[in-house]
Order: C-alpha cells, then sequence, then structure tokens
C-alpha cells in the first residue's frame, strides 16, 4: 500500500527521481552525448519515439532501425524540426525475422559508426497466434530473440568503441512489470504455443518474452563481466502507459481497466524517463544486471532472479539463433535444458 502511494504521488528514491519524473529531467545532469551513437528500437512510436527525441536533445547520433522506413522517416523529420542539428540514420528491421536482423547489423557495421548505446525497445503484444518466418512464436520471436541476435552481433563493435573511447557501453532492454505474471518451464511453454495455437494465451506469451528480457540482461551482465569489458547491461521497467502497443487492444475491457487505473497510467514522457536515466545519467557507471523502475533499482520477479534460468535461456537462444530454431523443442534437444542438467551443455 505504501508503494502504491509513493507511485501515485510521485514520490522520489534514492536516485533523487520517482514516477512523475519525465525523460528531459532525467537527463539534464548526463554529460554531453555529441560524442555518443545510440541505436534505438521501436523508435517510431511512443516510449521509444520520446527516448529518441530526447537523446537526440542532449545531442547523440542516432540511429533508428524501423520495419516501417516511412514511419521512421517521420520520427527523424520531428525530431530534426524540434532539434536541427540532429544527426539521424533510418534503417531497415524487422525483428522478428532473424534474417533480417543479419541484414541490419551488416549495413550498420558498413557505415564505420562507433556504437556507445543500444537500447532494445521494440515491443509486440501478439493477441493472435501467429508464427515467425523462422518458425518461433510471434512475440517471442520479436521481442526477445531479435533482440538477443541483435545485441550477440552488434556487442564485438560495443566493446571496440568502449575500448577506444573510454566511454562505457551500456545496454537496455526495455521489459515490463507483467514479467512477473509468468510462472513455469520457459523454455517448455515456448515450445507448446509455437506447435500447438490452442495452448496460446497472448498475456502468458507476452510476460514471457518479457521474463525473458530480464533473464537476458542478467546473463549478459555476468558475461561481460567475466570478459572485463566496458559495457553494462540492466533492464527496465517504464511502467504503465497507454501506447500503440496497448491501443492493439482496443475495446471495452481495456477501455474500463484504463479508466479504473487512470491513475497509475503514466505520459510518455515519464514513462521514457527510466529508459533514458539507465542509458544516460553518470550515477549508474559500472551498475550492470540490474533492474529498474521508476529511475530507481528494484527487484524482478523470483523466477526473473534466477541465475540457473537466465543461463538455460540463453543456451537455447543460442540454439535459435545459430541453427535451426525449432531443434530447440525437439525431444532430445530438451533434455539438455532441463533445470538440473543445463550445467552439463
Amino acid at each position: 500500500m505504501l508503494e502504491t502511494v509513493k507511485y501515485l504521488i510521485g514520490a522520489v528514491g534514492p536516485s533523487g527521481y520517482g514516477s512523475k519524473s519525465t525523460a528531459e529531467e532525467v537527463t539534464e545532469s548526463c554529460p554531453d552525448l555529441r560524442s555518443v551513437t545510440a541505436i534505438i528500437t521501436g523508435a517510431t512510436s511512443g516510449i521509444g519515439a520520446e527516448t529518441a527525441r530526447v537523446l537526440a536533445m542532449r545531442g547523440a547520433r542516432l540511429v533508428l532501425p524501423a520495419r516501417s522506413i516511412k514511419a521512421a522517416e517521420d520520427t527523424k523529420a520531428r525530431i530534426v524540426a524540434e532539434f536541427p542539428d540532429s544527426e539521424i540514420v533510418v534503417m531497415p528491421l524487422d525483428l522478428s525475422s532473424l534474417g533480417s536482423v543479419r541484414n541490419f547489423v551488416s549495413e550498420f557495421e558498413s557505415l564505420g559508426l562507433p556504437l556507445n548505446l543500444l537500447i532494445n525497445n521494440a515491443g509486440k503484444f501478439a493477441h493472435e497466434h501467429a508464427i515467425s518466418e523462422d518458425g518461433i512464436e510471434i512475440s517471442f520471436a520479436t521481442n526477445h530473440l531479435g533482440h538477443f541476435l541483435l545485441t550477440k552481433l552488434l556487442l564485438n563493435r560495443m566493446i571496440e568503441t568502449a575500448r577506444n573511447t573510454s566511454i562505457q557501453g551500456r545496454i537496455v532492454n526495455v521489459s515490463s512489470g507483467i514479467h512477473g505474471w509468468f510462472s513455469g518451464d520457459t523454455i517448455r511453454y515456448l515450445g507448446l504455443i509455437t506447435r500447438n495455437k490452442s495452448h496460446y494465451d497472448p498475456t502468458r506469451a507476452y510476460a514471457l518474452s518479457k521474463l525473458a528480457n530480464v533473464l537476458h540482461a542478467k546473463e549478459l551482465a555476468r558475461r561481460l563481466k567475466e570478459m572485463e569489458a566496458n559495457v553494462t547491461v540492466n533492464c527496465v521497467h517504464p511502467g504503465i502507459v497507454r501506447t500503440r502497443l496497448t491501443r492493439e487492444r482496443e475495446g471495452l475491457a481495456t477501455d474500463l481497466a484504463f479508466f479504473f487505473a487512470s491513475k497509475l497510467v503514466k505520459t510518455i514522457p515519464q514513462a521514457a524517463a527510466t529508459t533514458c536515466y539507465v542509458a544516460t545519467h553518470p550515477r549508474l557507471l559500472n551498475v550492470s544486471g540490474k533492474f529498474f523502475l521508476d529511475c530507481n533499482e528494484a527487484s524482478p520477479s523470483k523466477l526473473g532472479s534466477n541465475l540457473a534460468e537466465a543461463a538455460r535461456l540463453w543456451s537455447a537462444s543460442e540454439i535459435m539463433v545459430s541453427g535451426d530454431p525449432k531443434a530447440v523443442f525437439d525431444p532430445l534437444t530438451t533434455l539438455v535444458f532441463k533445470k538440473d542438467k543445463v550445467d552439463e551443455y
């Protein structure tokens, strides 16, 4: 109850910010970003568009990958109209397609640009069952697997940039508090909803993909530390906000839910604050593997804190992006990912 009251009144936490803080406010004390290059997925609307606008305002060079080049060009035009000196590159990317991710990274590397920030913001809530071109349930393919491969392929560039510039690289995974709604065996459930439409529940599938964002950050942080790389990764929950993601579920039930929760819903500038804070604030130097809410460190779900589960999902994800994605669900392969066997893989 106390936490809800703090949220409603916008009480600040240890960081000096709270639920009512905006992206512009939390970046006021960040260093000049004119030497920083950032890739932001899902920047054509909502939280991603506001994140892009504020980072451009602070001087960052932006790379905006998108399925719709027109939507990305519109975002670019709005930012340039407000900040004429902005440098923004628009590129095609469909995160649900592993081939598209590989093509994007190849094209990005051909530009010869450094990479300081990677903000994995794009998200999809699929209220109808669908399978990606690679044979994986579409929410998981878009929200986790595409970002997993994108991060994997860009990591060397980020490590190299950090080494050459002495500016610590940062990766931000935009998750959701809904990740805590998922319980059970992550890989088994993914296999069920990939193979059988009758097992599909859109909210549970979305929760699984958002849990995967949390686990990805947890395991990647461990690996980066082991590599002694000057790159951090953290995960954020932006809060409740009405964006295109929720508008896809327009209807009486959704409208009523937002009516009753209206006092909890953030504006888009408030919802983008935690992402911008984690991506830029000097206070977060060397902070990695953490979960943030309202610009303050918070605790993910019990499953989201499970290091063994994070390693297990990482191994499964590596198989899905490196070979036949559906092979991870074959009976013999599935034995590898039983919770008591993961360390033997």
